[in-house]
Parts: structure tokens; sequence; C-alpha cells
């Protein structure tokens, strides 16, 4: 994990205590995009209403975007997409 992986890491250990989220395990899952083409997501979390998938970036590169919306595209009716971004004022999310 690199150390916005690690920060993150560190505050969904904190909402597992408070039992706000069941599970999360880091890149615990891998999508199949093609033939030869897979995506890794960071983490899969699994909240009280259902699985996510957390992507943690401080930046995005073009082939990280394609293969997040991809997966997004094929995936999304099992799984939600989050894009998690830490800034100044903390953590945001995009879905």
């Amino acid at each position: 994990m690199n150390k916005t992986e690690t920060a993150y890491a560190q505050r969904l250990n904190l909402l597992l205590k408070a039992d706000e989220i069941v599970y999360w395990g880091f890149e615990a899952i891998k999508f199949r995009l093609a033939d030869g083409a897979w995506y890794t997501p960071d983490f899969l979390v699994q909240t009280l209403d259902g699985l996510e998938v957390h992507e943690v970036k401080g930046f995005f590169r073009e082939a990280a975007k394609v293969r997040w919306k991809v997966a997004k595209e094929l995936y999304g009716g099992m799984f939600r997409f989050v894009l998690v971004r830490r800034g100044a004022g903390g953590w945001t999310f995009h879905k």
C-alpha cells in the first residue's frame, strides 16, 4: 500500500470497529474486463447496504480511468463503485 491507501485503510478500520461497515479487504477482488485485461481495485468494502469497490487515487492516470470506467459499466449492477480522494479538507467520495 502507498501512503494514501494506508491512511484510507486506517479510516476503514475505524469504521469497522464502529460497526459502520462489515468487512474491508485490500486488493481482495479482481475483475476481468476482456481477454487478458484485468482491473484490481484498491479496496473491497462490505457496507450494511451491499458491496462497494473503492479506488483511492491522488493522481488518476488515463489507463486507470479507462479500466475504472469499463469495470463500472460491466459490474456496476453488482457493486457500487466509489472513487476516493484525499484533500486538505479530508476524504471525498465520487460515485
